[in-house]
């Protein structure tokens, strides 16, 4: 599975911003994207990786990490093989490389880096104040 985030840049504290993930390669065509869980990790200079949201096959499950429940919500449209991070009230904590990533089975969400065997190269959100 191939991935690749859109979307990234820099905002100031308050605004919205949606990432897009858009996903191909043989995998998708043969099993289609609603047979993957798909999340997204960010990671900050000098941090760990760190989960942000994830979505089961289907849309039926969705988690988040503590720090951006409540403004942050993931969602997918498989039909076009994209899901999408929109981003609310953001702050200068939540700058980081904003990955997208695939795994399986699709009916769990999993929130740590294992659950997942396929990352995009990421893209770059920079909130200053």
């Amino acid at each position: 599975v191939q991935l690749v985030e859109s979307g990234g840049g820099l905002v100031q504290t308050g605004d919205s911003r949606k990432l897009s993930c858009i996903a191909s390669g043989r995998a998708i065509t043969n099993y289609r994207m609603a047979n993957y869980r798909m999340a997204w990790f960010r990671q900050a200079p000098g941090k760990e990786r760190e989960f942000v949201g994830g979505i089961s096959g289907a849309g039926a499950v969705t988690r988040y990490g503590d720090s951006v429940k409540g403004r942050f919500t993931i969602s997918r449209d498989d039909a076009k093989n994209t899901v999408y991070l929109q981003m609310n009230a953001l702050t200068v904590d939540d700058t980081a490389v904003y990955y997208c990533a695939a795994g399986d089975p699709p009916w769990t969400v999993a929130t740590v880096s294992e659950g997942y065997a396929s990352w995009g190269q990421g893209t770059q959100v920079t909130v200053s104040s």
